[in-house]
């Protein structure tokens, strides 16, 4: 049997991440948080800290929403601005403690889920799925 063509393959990958990202957003609505603030906090956290215009081109929205964001997270004591210490013009965004322990929970919380539902599959399934899922993150690290 012939592998199928990488068109194929891309749209049956595009297909289940959505739905894995969906079924799991259950998960996130337990933080308190709405999804735009919980995206921003996660870039923050996992790379940060950023300015506000980084921020927001990760984010893919424009500065002043990035803005108002940040001021939400702020006012909920899960982000703080700091003055760059090698450029005083520059203001960057840094996770609190408690914003980092709301983000570490909600992946607690997707992670342990997902996990039940991997512990119902074979020896062989968590094997081609561990085995995939290195594929994506090798794919991700080349993409552009």
């Amino acid at each position: 049997m012939p592998a199928p063509d990488a068109r194929a393959v891309a749209d049956g990958v595009h297909s289940a991440a959505i739905h894995l990202l969906r079924w799991l957003r259950r998960e996130d609505e337990r933080s308190g948080l709405t999804a735009p603030r919980l995206s921003a906090l996660s870039v923050v956290v996992f790379g940060g800290p950023l300015t506000i215009g980084a921020l927001a081109a990760a984010e893919q929205v424009r500065p002043p929403t990035m803005t108002r964001l940040v001021a939400a997270l702020e006012a909920d004591g899960l982000v703080v601005r700091e003055t760059d210490p090698d450029d005083g013009r520059v203001t960057r965004v840094r996770a609190t403690a408690r914003g980092r322990r709301i983000l570490t929970a909600g992946r607690a919380r997707r992670v342990a889920e997902l996990a039940r539902q991997v512990d119902a599959l074979s020896d062989d399934e968590r094997e081609t799925l561990m085995r995939a899922s290195d594929l994506l993150e090798r794919l991700v690290r080349r993409a552009p």
